[in-house]
């Protein structure tokens, strides 16, 4: 399914291109794929000269669920004095949270093909091996406790969404309260590994230089949006490219 698009991007921007075939889950479950992106990337950080690279000129990228992985393998390498810095990251249209699945671009484009609303939670569910029948009570936001919603609040929240994101017909949701049990189950969703939106202060400002694409009928969207406004609140460079006529997979 990539070949041809990294052949393009190999092309096109006259660079080295290295295509990491993580292991997939169920059959390796999480945070194997995670692991698996991290391990390759140092790797190529410490044999770029090998392969005719600069190492201080290496850019990690993803779209979707391999923006997620991009993301946090640059969250991941920010305290490494051992290796060169990242020169940049590339996320197309990646999912960051799970904070807020009611978010105006969750709402807009609930049955906008291929990544409908629900099989988002359904894919991400999966991935960490957790009971599909948790998905209505997690669209309710019942599973994010009030201290985490209190901590979270600062960086995931409609508020932050420009105007006018919002006028293809967004409503604020109502509040539910949290169930401690589901809280408890789903503990590994808010880890920054599967939700890079929800990193620490101190590790933001040390990410690199950022490229994020987003597309107007994406129920990602405003993972994108979000993500975007935290790094540059931390003073990182940010180039931001919306398609307004595009859709998830769109690349």
């Amino acid at each position: 399914a990539y070949e041809r698009k990294c052949r393009y991007f190999c092309r096109k921007t006259n660079s080295v291109v290295v295509s990491v075939g993580y292991r997939l889950a169920p059959e390796h479950p999480y945070p194997t794929q995670f692991e698996d992106c991290l391990t390759a990337t140092i790797h190529f950080l410490r044999t770029a000269q090998d392969h005719g690279v600069d190492p201080s000129r290496v850019v990690i990228c993803g779209d979707s669920s391999g923006g997620t992985l991009t993301a946090a393998v640059a969250q991941a390498l920010v305290n490494r004095r051992d290796l060169p810095k990242l020169r940049a990251q590339i996320l197309i249209y990646p999912f960051l949270q799970c904070v807020d699945l009611n978010l105006p671009s969750y709402q807009q484009n609930k049955g906008v093909p291929i990544l409908l609303k629900e099989r988002t939670l359904v894919l991400g569910l999966k991935y960490v091996n957790l009971d599909l029948g948790i998905t209505e009570e997690i669209f309710k936001g019942c599973h994010v406790s009030e201290d985490r919603r209190l901590k979270y609040q600062k960086w995931v929240s409609p508020d932050y969404i420009p105007h006018e994101f919002k006028t293809r017909g967004y409503k604020p949701s109502p509040t539910y309260l949290p169930s401690k049990e589901l809280c408890e189950m789903v503990k590994s969703m808010f880890d920054p590994v599967f939700s890079p939106l929800l990193a620490e202060d101190s590790v933001i400002p040390q990410l690199p230089e950022t490229f994020i694409l987003t597309c107007e009928f994406d129920v990602l969207r405003d993972d994108g949006l979000l993500y975007k406004k935290r790094l540059e609140d931390h003073g990182i460079k940010v180039t931001w490219c919306h398609l307004q006529e595009g859709f998830h997979g769109t690349v």
